[in-house]
């Protein structure tokens, strides 16, 4: 038996059960392979249902279940890891006929991912934001600053964050009408996340590629309200600077 053909009919029910699947009198195994391709399906599924509870509260238990079925299919894991599994979920569900009506979905995904992503990656120790207090403004605004290897930004056309804690949290909120930026780290042991101001998660992306504070608050700068101090506190309070390129600090 070729394991090339066994991991295809492990999760494509309409492939034969492959060459050399016997039970123990050498017979040909079809029931018992059936069974152990559902049993594995199921457990992909659950697995799904782990990394996406928001999701699969928006839609249903029943819908989501069904809707797995496909999806596992299609993306099976290619990590061990299980914390790395169904990064595709987002993609899949902007393409997903079923959910067209629900347009915020792959974006709620994306956020649990994001989340689940932010929770597993490297530690890193922030420094102190007095440091920068020291700095002549020309110096400051010439710094490079590192930010948290944990952080991840969503940039939202709908409240998804909002959507996200009327599902998942006790205390309810009231969604706004538009669009929701968000931060997601993990600088100590608790994972956080917050809504950006304007302009922030531009202002954000642009450190995170290395930008210069001038050049970065810069493209921040190109949405309306934007505030450099507002967001420098934010990273700040957040505890998302682990390390400044600024001579002498």
């Amino acid at each position: 038996m070729k394991l090339s053909d066994f991991a295809p009919a492990l999760l494509d029910s309409a492939k034969p059960t492959p060459d050399g699947v016997v039970d123990p009198q050498g017979r040909p195994a079809g029931k018992r392979f059936d069974v152990y391709r559902n049993n594995v399906v199921h457990s992909l599924s659950e697995a799904l249902t782990a990394a996406y509870p928001v999701v699969e509260k928006l839609v249903g238990p029943k819908f989501f279940k069904a809707m797995a079925n496909v999806f596992v299919r299609q993306f099976p894991p290619r990590s061990p890891l299980m914390f790395l599994f169904a990064p595709e979920l987002p993609s899949f569900l902007e393409s997903f006929p079923p959910v067209a009506n629900l347009p915020y979905l792959p974006d709620v995904a994306r956020l649990e991912l994001y989340r689940r992503q932010a929770y597993n990656a490297a530690d890193a120790l922030p420094i102190d934001g007095a440091v920068l207090a020291v700095a002549s403004p020309e110096q400051l605004m010439g710094a490079r600053l590192t930010l948290h290897p944990t952080m991840r930004i969503l940039q939202s056309n709908y409240p998804v964050f909002s959507i996200w804690q009327n599902n998942s949290e006790t205390a309810q909120v009231i969604l706004p009408s538009g669009g929701q930026d968000i931060l997601i780290a993990r600088p100590e042991a608790e994972l956080q996340m917050r809504t950006l101001p304007a302009g922030g998660a531009d202002f954000l992306k642009a450190l995170q590629d290395n930008q210069p504070l001038a050049q970065a608050a810069e493209i921040g700068a190109k949405t309306d309200g934007f505030d450099l101090t507002e967001n420098i506190g934010g990273i700040l309070a957040s505890q998302i600077l682990i390390k400044t390129t600024l001579e002498g600090i």
